[in-house]
């Protein structure tokens, strides 16, 4: 893997940030201190016309790069409320509840332990850095996580709004209307471009910037500009129209390469993805491996000489913070994850146990980036800021240690292998009842899970003939049904309409016209194209009124979950979930991978013999 690849992944990005945090340390305890502070005391002043940004290296970092992390934080949190985790209530609730309570419990634990001596500094020990989270918990956590990955990421979606909002209001200097009230027209401009449906990065891109400008004028700490910014820009899902409307833009720049055509070409691919996934692939990169860990090389460098280091592990400060995210996460989340699933709220993901929550309820006292950015708004007093530095970066160390040891206990105390779902296919392939294309005796196997009305199904159905043409006789093609009743109403019933036309021999051919067709998926529609078929419309009429054929759609939705399949399409290659892409050029490389790794094996063996 590529070293750019590396720091892209989650435990590349908390590695960059480990290390951007030791040499800060590092720098500011050498002979060249003096050098690191005269570098973020530096003045940059903007003056532009009557309006004045007047501030150092230090304060363009924390008040200006970071409202580009705050505003990448508000468009997940804007993907989750329209297409993710929040979407639903069922799924939303339980990691409401927890995030609410595991900024409460942190804020009232720091406060008894040093409220009388800094009541001014819990609103450190609120946030959780979401990006050292993630990478810590591929390090530490179960081989397989993606389950509590997505349930700790949609916790930390609350946690960082509450936060972010905590920032806004509570640490924000003397607040001056005029410009106020020019940030709050910024918000109402981007909320009439995404009614609009802009598809246009350009104007919201202009609009955030000015926002910035007026909330840095307003004396409201920006990063709740940033939020709000990103939970305003619209998130959606691609739309199978745009999809087919690119498609055909490509044929004429297939057939006529041109600057014109390449243009309209680049128009409809941006049309054709939501303004928001747009921004926030732009900029996810650049706020990871630039924004951040600048941020952490302006903020973790404090002096720990001449008994500094001492002082602080002797300040109330320092273990209120230790305290508030260390056991105030752990407690709070841990306790409103339990009360939620009691009082049946909702239910946990898949794959996670208790044990796993409590592991990623560790980790969440690792608030680093959003409790740095507390700490340099909350103290005025230096040694009292040092104090709570030291105590920010203790809480990173002993969450990570706890969490790894309560990961270690779950998983030899309570089996808890893994925090994901089920990647293998149960049952495996069984030609006298699975629907097969191909040879049956092929050496690979790609199982697809459909839904016939899922404009995505519709899309990956013709990359078997991909894999046809790159394979050959090497490869088998096979679909089981999985409806998803509560988007796709009609689903289920086509799924019994092909059924009914495999007990004609003819299942395939009545799956290309029901994924030709997916407008039509009605009783009437169903009828016609049985017909079309050639079917005898009498026993197709009784077919689809046969419970058994209805429970052999359900038995294979049963499949599904068992295999971890949730949503349509999933793939199984050589019985084993596909994860990603679900091309046919990404499949190819995914099965000649596998032919790879088979082709080393025997060589392995015998190495491990000798």
């Amino acid at each position: 893997m590529r070293i750019a690849e590396r720091l892209r992944s989650d435990s590349g990005a908390a590695l960059l940030l480990l290390g951007v945090t030791a040499l800060a340390l590092v720098w500011a305890n050498s002979p060249l201190s003096g050098l690191y502070e005269q570098l973020w005391a530096t003045p940059i002043d903007v003056d532009i016309g009557e309006l004045a940004f007047d501030m150092d290296l230090h304060h363009w970092v924390n008040d200006g790069l970071m409202v580009l992390f705050f505003f990448v934080v508000g468009l997940e949190v804007r993907q989750e409320l329209s297409i993710g985790s929040l979407r639903r209530r069922s799924q939303r609730l339980v990691p409401l509840v927890a995030g609410i309570a595991g900024v409460v419990a942190p804020a009232l634990i720091y406060l008894a332990v040093a409220g009388r001596k800094a009541p001014e500094g819990w609103g450190v020990v609120v946030g959780t850095d979401t990006a050292f989270l993630l990478g810590v918990l591929a390090l530490v956590g179960p081989a397989m996580s993606n389950q509590l990955r997505v349930f700790l990421l949609t916790l930390s979606v609350v946690d960082d709004f509450l936060a972010v909002t905590i920032i806004g209001v509570v640490y924000s200097d003397e607040v001056r209307v005029g410009p106020l009230l020019i940030a709050l027209a910024c918000l109402g401009a981007l909320w009439l471009l995404g009614r609009m449906r802009e598809w246009r990065s350009t104007p919201y891109v202009l609009v955030v910037v000015v926002l910035w400008g007026a909330t840095v004028q307003a004396g409201i700490h920006p990063s709740i500009a940033g939020m709000l910014a990103g939970l305003l820009v619209p998130a959606a899902l691609t739309r199978r129209v745009d999809v087919v409307r690119t498609k055909s833009l490509y044929r004429a720049y297939w057939q006529s390469p041109s600057a014109d055509v390449a243009r309209e070409v680049n128009v409809g691919l941006a049309r054709s993805i939501s303004v928001n996934h747009r921004l926030h692939l732009a900029l996810n990169a650049p706020v990871t491996l630039v924004v951040v860990p600048l941020f952490a090389l302006a903020n973790a460098g404090i002096d720990l000489r001449g008994g500094a280091l001492g002082d602080a592990l002797g300040s109330s400060i320092t273990w209120g913070v230790v305290a508030g995210l260390v056991l105030g996460k752990l407690v709070g989340i841990g306790l409103g994850t339990w009360a939620a699933v009691r009082l049946r709220l909702g239910t946990l993901p898949d794959g996670v146990g208790p044990g796993s929550v409590l592991g990623g309820a560790a980790l969440s006292g690792i608030g680093f980036t959003v409790s740095l950015l507390v700490v340099d708004l909350a103290f005025d007093d230096a040694s009292q800021a040092q104090a709570a530095t030291v105590g920010v970066l203790l809480a990173l160390v002993v969450a990570s240690l706890l969490a790894w040891g309560i990961f270690a206990t779950a998983r030899v105390r309570w089996g808890e292998e893994s925090a994901d779902l089920p990647v293998v296919l149960d049952p495996p392939v069984d030609l006298r009842h699975d629907h097969v294309r191909g040879d049956p005796d092929a050496p690979h196997t790609v199982v697809e899970y459909l839904d016939f009305e899922c404009p995505f199904c519709a899309r990956a159905t013709g990359m078997w003939r991909d894999l046809r043409d790159h394979f050959g006789d090497r490869i088998r093609y096979v679909v089981r049904h999985l409806p998803l009743d509560d988007v796709h109403p009609r689903a289920h019933l086509a799924a019994v309409a092909a059924e009914a036309a495999d007990r004609q021999g003819r299942f395939w051919e009545m799956h290309d016209l029901l994924f030709a067709h997916q407008d039509r998926l009605e009783g009437e529609g169903l009828r016609g194209y049985a017909q079309e078929l050639g079917l005898d419309l009498d026993q197709f009429d009784a077919d689809l009124a046969d419970d058994a054929l209805h429970a052999r759609v359900q038995d294979h939705a049963v499949s599904a979950r068992a295999s971890g399949a949730r949503g349509t399409p999933t793939f199984f290659l050589d019985g084993t979930r596909h994860r990603g892409s679900h091309d046919a050029q990404t499949l190819i490389a995914a099965l000649e991978a596998l032919d790879a790794g088979d082709d080393a094996e025997p060589s392995r063996r015998t190495r491990r013999r000798g």
